[in-house]
C-alpha cells in the first residue's frame, strides 16, 4: 500500500496524533454563552474589549437589517428591459444570500449577544420595510411587494 500514494490517504490510523487537534487551532463554544471575550464574530476580530464587542454587535445588527431591506425593496422600475431586470434581480438575490450567510456564520459563534443582535436586526428591518407600520397607502394584494422572492426556511 505504501507504493501507491493516494491509497495512504484512505487508510485510517487510530493514533493519538491523528485524533488530536492542531496546536494553533482554538476550540469554540458548543453551547450559547454570554460575554464580550469572543473572537468568533469575524476572523481576526480582536473581541477582547467591550468597545470592539459592541461594534461587532452593531455590525451583525446592520447585516441582518440589510437582509430585510433587500427582501422588501422595489428598485426595478416598471418597463425596464427584461434582461437588465433579470440581472438586477440576480445581483440583489446574490447579495441578500451572501449577507444572510454572514449573519448565520456570526450566530454560529454561539454568543447570546450576537444572536440577539441578529434577531433584533431582522425584526427592526421587518418592522420598517415589511410591516404596515410605516406604509401610507393600503397594501394591494395582487401587487408584488419586492423585486426578489421572500426568504424561505
Amino acid at each position: 500500500m505504501s507504493g501507491i500514494p493516494f491509497l495512504n490517504l484512505l487508510s485510517i490510523k487510530s493514533t493519538k496524533e491523528t485524533i488530536s487537534k492542531p496546536k494553533n487551532m482554538k476550540m469554540g463554544h458548543l453551547t450559547f454563552f454570554w460575554g464580550k471575550n469572543t473572537e468568533d464574530i469575524f476572523p481576526g476580530w480582536s473581541g477582547g474589549s467591550f468597545c470592539s464587542y459592541f461594534f461587532g454587535l452593531i455590525w451583525v445588527f446592520l447585516l441582518s437589517f440589510m437582509v430585510e431591506r433587500l427582501s422588501h425593496t422595489k428598485f426595478i422600475k416598471q418597463g425596464t428591459n427584461h434582461v437588465v431586470a433579470g440581472l438586477l434581480q440576480t445581483l440583489m438575490y446574490a447579495t441578500r444570500v451572501a449577507l444572510a450567510y454572514l449573519v448565520m456564520l456570526a450566530v454560529m459563534s454561539f454568543n447570546v449577544g450576537v444572536l440577539l443582535a441578529s434577531v433584533g436586526g431582522y425584526a427592526v428591518g421587518f418592522l420598517v420595510y415589511g410591516s404596515r407600520a410605516f406604509t401610507k397607502a393600503d397594501f394591494i394584494q395582487y401587487e408584488e411587494s419586492s423585486d426578489i422572492p421572500p426568504l424561505n426556511c
